[in-house]
């Protein structure tokens, strides 16, 4: 008998199969060309332009123009709504039908009044299912509505995914049409796609790879695309080789859909809400037709938009949480930045949502979901542990320039030993396709091999929505157990940790912060949020501290609890992870101001309306409000006047402006004989040349100098910011090389204010022809530390302004404010894993100590530090162009100040120093004369009180947050002026 020969040329093989699917070649005779039978055009189509976002009922009541397949429809950011009349031919019955849809924007279509379908072309939907098998009794006629965002999956970037939007880009229709679908030949080019990539990942090598190789050669031999009978000889062999089983010990790979929705990134919040329905309208149709889907789901925010603009839709979803299918994930409002919040906003991420997901689903989530964000606080596992979750995913590290990260399931210690389960799903990637290298690549990289035998795939379009195919569905049904790839198994976050810690004896602990080493240019891009979150974060801190108070002593008094809350999470929501970091376009800017905007005008009206309260009856005199937990003595500016007043107000309490309060050593500011200004308060003596720069810091209680020979504190300089390829995202390592200090004085310093109370000296610097920098440099009686006030004005390009302080101290280490704590980092560059700390986040502080002597950094919306041998440096103004061409353009105003000290950063009050330059003393004018009352205060400085409001559940009862924030462990007191009737912990 004649045998075939079994040609062993494995390209020749491989190449052949790859054609015989593809949809480039030979598509007249090749088994993808057999995908689509028969077609029909449109009944009838219709549309009309409007650059707004509006509802289904607003858009029926619209005009509606003729329009055809290869009109353009735009511009970029406007919404195109189609009307389209379809008539499926009655020889089609029996014959499963699509609605064929292809346009460049992002498209919903609408049936009988409901979104039933999201048609992105980009995230390989173009199609939606009219009939699975057309029976003669159905009906053959339908009208549906398209609505359509004219921007891409990923916005409307010009020329890159992360350009700045092209306004006048138009979208076009490519098609519209009824087809014929041919599931049978979609089932077949699966077996086909998934043996391909066996054969290629699996390489040559491995012997599994060749049957892979030799299968899917004899399936193009037995297929005749032309003859679909013969397909199920195609289809058996594919089975074959896919039923060879694993053995007991093989990785097991936990999939879950998923469906990561960046709120803002590249397009505004508004259109979110829409990607949003788009993608989890075609999750609950793709759980209609797979009864074991399982699709995870995280972001509060993102479900309350659904629930107020598509309630129909919210309700299925209900349905599906209930049958443990659509899971809810991740515990917080967004998925916030992981650096840049201060520690109460992120309590309050946590707070919004797990209390959003009791109330409208009845559960608490266990999982912290934070795939996509640029760096993790080392106070989050506490944070975690205290919210009620115990286990970690995300993905981010991956991306880490320099070094790669040691572990992809392990243990992570937060600051006060608090441990949570974490997980980096190995296949470095929060949106795979299921396809056979995410597998491969998942057992490849995991890095605890022989410690964790369990991964995590997370499969469907993301960043900007789309979520799971049913490609993906069918190509990991394929490979559930097959030999030569991990088992997959369809699962949810709950039994893939759970598979963890039964076996968790072996896995490893890290402690401490887990920093990315990229993107630390977002630590400083976007100035203008930066400061609109630091600001709204202390006012809606004052707001509650008065608040709370004012309910207690008036019994008239009605706490603002909903307000409060609108106000929190609109603040929470600017804190997403493309948001707070400044990596968004310049909509999601405007947007984002104008959110700070609301907080501050709402908020500011509310701490008027609550100290009005706590001052009482109107009077001629001035009350001094302070929400610190510490008697603060500090001069003040009184409203409306340039009168200044030194007052003394104690601890979360008020007091009235006096006359009596006089500084011990008033401020001086006198002319040396070389040019320099020399500024005292008895407690410092500052030089200042020319130029602005300090030539001289000294603490005169033990006569130290603080800069270092030869070398000027307060130096500015710019350095050339070109990255390698995310704008508004990365610093790299090399702008170090191009620093150029900046000395030309464009109005040489000046005194203002020769002292008394306060002392003021004024310069201006020329950065460049078209920018400068204005700065009063200012020394209050009574305090520790000189205050910097600037303005810039900004207009360069890829450009990164620091200002330096070389002082006279070494350490090999430098501390940091974090979310209530403080951590070190080195100041050397030792190692690789030391040197990818080039530029590091902080917070209110940093602080550069030996044994008893040091100089803190202080500022008030900064988050950007350096800190590289004696030299401390904050970051202050970036100018990427990409995804805003404007970023940072303008005037920026802010404050900065340093304070060298005697001891240790804890015994010398620099956390306090710090909190009072963010939380300024609230005057009240038009008060009674009142004598000073405090109603609380702390008996340990080690103890701050962070927080006091009113209980979510209980109007009659506070909250009062306390943290240690010298890391140490105290006994503590607090104690309270109000009547409490019942304290609990």
């Amino acid at each position: 008998m004649y045998h075939q020969p079994v040609l062993k040329n494995r390209r020749t093989l491989l190449e052949r199969a790859e054609k015989f699917v593809s949809d480039v070649y030979f598509t007249d005779c090749n088994l993808r060309g057999r995908l689509y039978g028969e077609t029909c055009p449109v009944e009838s189509l219709s549309s009309f332009l409007t650059p707004k976002r509006m509802s289904y009922s607003e858009a029926l009541l619209q005009t509606f123009q003729p329009c055809k397949v290869g009109d353009g429809f735009g511009p970029t950011w406007w919404t195109c709504w189609f009307k389209v009349s379809l008539n499926i031919p009655e020889a089609w019955e029996g014959k499963e039908v699509h609605f064929r849809w292809e346009i460049d924007g992002e498209g919903m279509v609408w049936k009988d009044g409901q979104p039933c379908q999201g048609l992105t072309k980009e995230g390989e939907k173009t199609s939606l299912v009219l009939t699975t098998s057309l029976k003669n009794e159905e009906p053959h006629s339908f009208t549906l509505y398209v609505e359509m965002a004219c921007n891409g999956l990923f916005g409307a970037g010009k020329g890159s995914m992360i350009a700045a939007p092209d306004p006048d880009r138009m979208y076009t229709l490519q098609s519209a049409e009824l087809v014929v679908f041919n599931c049978d030949t979609r089932e077949l080019l699966t077996d086909f796609e998934m043996l391909i990539d066996v054969v290629k990942m699996l390489g040559e090598a491995d012997q599994r790879g060749y049957q892979a190789l030799f299968t899917v050669n004899e399936m193009v031999n037995v297929c005749d695309p032309a003859d679909p009978s013969s397909y199920p000889a195609a289809r058996s062999l594919a089975l074959r080789f896919f039923s060879q089983t694993n053995g007991q010990s093989q990785h097991t790979v936990h999939a879950m859909g998923h469906c990561h929705i960046d709120s803002a990134w590249l397009w505004p919040y508004e259109e979110t809400i829409r990607k949003c329905a788009r993608s989890w309208v075609t999750v609950i149709r793709l759980m209609e037709k797979n009864p074991d889907f399982v699709f995870t789901c995280s972001q509060a925010q993102q479900f309350e938009w659904v629930k107020n603009w598509y309630p129909g839709l919210f309700a299925q979803i209900k349905t599906f949480v209930e049958s443990g299918r659509f899971i809810v994930v991740g515990g917080t409002w967004v998925e916030m930045d992981g650096n840049l919040p201060s520690g109460e906003s992120m309590v309050r991420q946590f707070l919004e949502g797990q209390r959003f997901f009791q109330q409208e689903f009845g559960v608490y989530c266990k999982e912290f979901w934070l795939p996509d964000t640029f760096g993790y606080s080392a106070q989050l596992p506490q944070m975690m542990r205290g919210s009620g979750i115990t286990r970690f995913l995300t993905q981010k590290l991956s991306w880490n320039l320099v070094n790669t990260f040691p572990h992809n399931t392990f243990y992570w210690e937060g600051l006060d030993g608090s441990q949570v389960l974490t997980h980096f799903p190995p296949g470095n990637t929060y949106e795979m396709k299921g396809k056979v290298e995410d597998l491969l690549n998942t057992v490849r990289n995991n890095k605890d091999k022989g410690r964790a035998n369990h991964s995590a795939v997370l499969f469907g379009f993301g960043d900007g929505g789309g979520g799971p195919t049913q490609l993906m569905l069918d190509r990991l049904q394929r490979v559930q157990d097959t030999d030569g790839l991990p088992k997959v198994q369809m699962s949810c976050p709950d039994r893939f940790f759970s598979e963890l810690e039964a076996d968790s004896s072996l896995l490893c602990t890290w402690s401490g912060e887990l920093f990315l080493e990229l993107h630390n240019g977002t630590y400083t891009t976007q100035a203008q949020i930066k400061l609109g979150n630091r600001q709204c974060e202390a006012l809606l801190h004052d707001v509650e501290v008065a608040s709370s108070l004012a309910q207690c002593r008036s019994p008239t008094f009605r706490y603002p609890a909903s307000t409060l809350r609108r106000l929190w999470r609109l603040l929470l929501l600017n804190q997403f992870h493309d948001v707070l970091p400044g990596s968004c376009t310049e909509m999601v800017v405007q947007d984002a101001l104008a959110y700070y905007d609301d907080i501050r005008s709402t908020g500011c009206s509310l701490l008027k309306q609550a100290c009005v309260v706590l001052a009482g009856e109107q009077g001629g005199a001035t009350a001094v409000f302070n929400s610190l937990p510490w008697e603060r003595r500090e001069v003040v500016m009184l409203r409306g006047s340039t009168e200044l007043a030194l007052v003394k107000v104690p601890s979360v309490g008020m007091a009235s402006v006096t006359d009596s309060e006089q500084p011990e050593c008033p401020v001086s500011v006198t002319v040396q004989p070389d040019g320099t200004y020399l500024m005292e308060n008895g407690l410092l003596r500052v030089a200042v040349d020319k130029a602005g720069r300090l030539t001289s810091l000294c603490l005169l209680k033990v006569c130290r100098e603080a800069i270092s020979d030869g070398c000027y504190g307060n130096q500015f300089v710019i350095f050339d910011d070109i990255p390698l390829y995310w704008d508004a995202w990365d610093v790299m390592d090399y702008h170090l090389q191009t620093r150029k200090p900046i000395v030309e004085p464009a109005r040489p310093a000046v005194i203002v204010s020769s002292g008394g109370l306060r002392g003021i000296v004024s310069f201006t610097l020329k950065i460049s022809e078209q920018s400068s920098i204005t700065q009063e440099i200012i020394l209050d009686a009574m305090c520790p530390y000189v205050k910097f006030n600037t303005q810039v004005d900004w207009a360069e390009s890829h450009k990164f302004l620091k200002v330096e302080f070389p002082v006279r101290v070494r350490s090999p280490n430098a501390v940091y404010e974090i979310q209530f704590g403080h951590l070190q980092r080195p100041t050397h560059r030792n190692t690789s894993w030391d040197w990818a700390r080039f530029e590091v986040w902080g917070h209110k502080w940093a602080d550069l100590s030996e044994h008893g002597f040091g100089v803190a950094l202080l500022n008030d919306c900064k988050y950007g530090y350096s800190a590289d041998r004696n030299t401390l440096s904050l970051s202050l103004l970036r100018a990427p162009k990409a995804p805003d061409a404007n970023a940072d353009m303008g005037q920026h105003r802010f404050m900065y100040a340093v304070m060298p000290h005697s001891g240790s950063f804890q015994d010398s009050s620099v956390i306090q120093c710090a909190y009072n330059l963010n939380y300024p003393l609230r005057l009240v004018p038009d008060s009674p004369r009142l004598s000073s009352w405090s109603a609380f205060s702390v008996s340990s400085p080690a103890v701050i009180l962070e927080t006091i409001k009113q209980a979510e559940d209980h109007d009659k009862a506070l909250v009062v947050r306390l943290y240690e924030s010298y890391g140490s462990s105290v006994r503590v007191t607090l104690s309270s002026s109000l009547k409490l009737r019942k304290v609990s912990q």
